[in-house]
């Protein structure tokens, strides 16, 4: 097997992948910094987009009828504005002051509903603007490291959506980015045949993932699905956070 890592770490980051996929976005998110414990997080998240595109069309199947329009026809433009931002801006920025971003406003999040005022009953409404901007946001965090679903969920989750359209709806504009960023990505760090060989190798593992994401998303009482989709959140936001002030040291 062509890979450079141990094959647990690659099997454990493509199983994520493929929960994430599957409706569990909070949870792809760890395969980066698991893959970035043995190399470098460029080359991570350069191995695990050509998993991401194998597995978007089988997630989109599962989802084909499961998403909120009104939040896609703003997020989808957004998000590919985003990802033509990191394209432009990818030589000179900073992967440490990205993830402490991305990991702050996760954990502002999850402690502002935690622990402030309670949720509008029946959930909020879409807005164009925020969309605009947390889209564009999810957008260029995903270029950069895969990182795109603490700002989707900041913008989502206070509308309350049912969690089949909740996930449906992070499927498609997912899906939707990782097809926009294979010109930057090769043109950024152009793929190798071994590249290639180790990313086929591990999809069988993240369809796997994927299926079981989507088997666990539609079983998980709704009540619990977004607790545990908050609480990876959180999680995954510390971790960003911790690496980002790890590495200013």
């Amino acid at each position: 097997m062509p890979l450079e890592i141990p094959t647990g770490f690659a099997v454990l980051a493509a199983v994520m992948v493929g929960l994430s996929k599957g409706g569990l976005p909070a949870i792809g998110m760890l395969a980066v910094p698991i893959l970035a414990m043995q190399m470098s997080p460029i080359k991570a998240a350069a191995l695990l987009l050509p998993i991401y595109l194998l597995t978007d069309p089988v997630a989109i199947w599962l989802y084909r009828r499961d998403f909120s329009k009104p939040n896609l026809q703003v997020l989808i433009p957004a998000g590919l504005l985003g990802v033509l931002f990191g394209w432009s801006t990818a030589s000179f920025l900073s992967d440490r002051a990205i993830g402490f971003l991305v990991g702050a406003m996760g954990i502002g999040f999850c402690l502002n509903v935690w622990f402030g005022r309670k949720p509008v009953v029946g959930g909020r409404a879409p807005s164009k603007l925020k969309g605009l901007f947390w889209g564009s946001l999810s957008g260029f965090t995903s270029f950069v490291t895969h990182s795109g679903s603490p700002p989707f969920q900041i913008y989502v989750l206070p509308q309350q959506l049912p969690k089949v359209v909740f996930a449906g709806t992070s499927t498609l504009l997912f899906a939707t980015i990782n097809l926009a960023k294979i010109i930057p990505y090769q043109q950024l760090r152009p793929y190798s045949i071994a590249d290639l060989q180790a990313a086929v190798w591990l999809v069988p593992f993240a369809l796997f993932g994927t299926v079981a994401g989507a088997y666990l998303t539609k079983r998980i009482a709704d009540v619990w699905f977004f607790r545990v989709v908050r609480m990876a959140l959180f999680l995954v936001s510390c971790k960003l956070v911790w690496d980002a002030l790890l590495r200013s040291h």
